[in-house]
């Protein structure tokens, strides 16, 4: 029986192109650490007890990991493209995730709106002249019970190998994202679902563990 690894993903959605054709990376290997900073708004200084208790601005989770490319396997195999151009496909995805749409995104939207038009599915309207997205919606998906939705605050890609013509072989990528918490009046219902699954998850593991520690916590109340 084959054994299959689920591997982590930054994944591009959207309107317009990015919904015909998503840009997805997916880690190669898989970060052996993840870092997650839970930063705390300050609480009024001076308050009483009852005040600092009280919730106001809500955490902010910041999340940094380092992920690894290497042309040595695809190239064992004999894959034409990595032959061709070692790991510039995934150092190209990963920095469209932190660029608006480029003059090619932009063509190949007006010809998807174009195909829609033809085949009766668009609304009539002319592909915009500006990007539709500022940059691009992206949601960090690390096993089933963690996909969230995220800004990416900084890339540092440190290229280590090159092959005869100079393409990226070896590279390493440090990535810190923010983790986003959805307007409740926004239309992004990807993110919106995208974070309801996740806090979902998260309180169904936080009862895990009361159920797991029930007795000893019994014993404490006792106490």
């Amino acid at each position: 029986m084959t054994t299959y690894l689920l591997k982590g993903a930054l994944v591009e959605y959207g309107a317009g192109l990015a919904s015909v054709l998503p840009n997805v990376v997916m880690f190669q290997f898989n970060p052996e650490t993840i870092t997650r900073t839970i930063e705390i708004p300050p609480r009024p200084s001076g308050a009483s007890l009852r005040e600092v208790n009280q919730a106001g601005e809500i955490p902010v989770e910041k999340i940094s990991l380092t992920a690894h490319f290497s042309a040595q396997e695809e190239a064992t195999r004999e894959n034409p493209i990595t032959l061709g151009v070692g790991i510039g496909p995934q150092l190209a995805a990963l920095d469209k995730l932190v660029r608006p749409s480029g003059p090619l995104s932009a063509l190949l939207t007006q010809a998807v709106d174009k195909v829609g038009q033809l085949i009766g599915i668009g609304n009539g309207e002319t592909a915009q002249q500006i990007p539709r997205e500022a940059y691009p919606r992206t949601l960090f998906v690390w096993g089933a019970t963690r996909v969230l939705p995220v800004t990416i605050d900084s890339l540092s890609i440190v290229e280590k190998q090159y092959d005869a013509l100079l393409n990226p072989t070896l590279a390493e990528v440090t990535i810190s994202m923010t983790a986003i918490i959805p307007d409740p009046c926004s239309d992004d219902r990807i993110a919106k679902g995208a974070y309801l699954v996740s806090q979902y998850a998260r309180d169904a593991l936080a009862l895990l563990n009361t159920a797991d520690n029930a007795q000893q916590i019994l014993d404490i109340i006792q106490f």
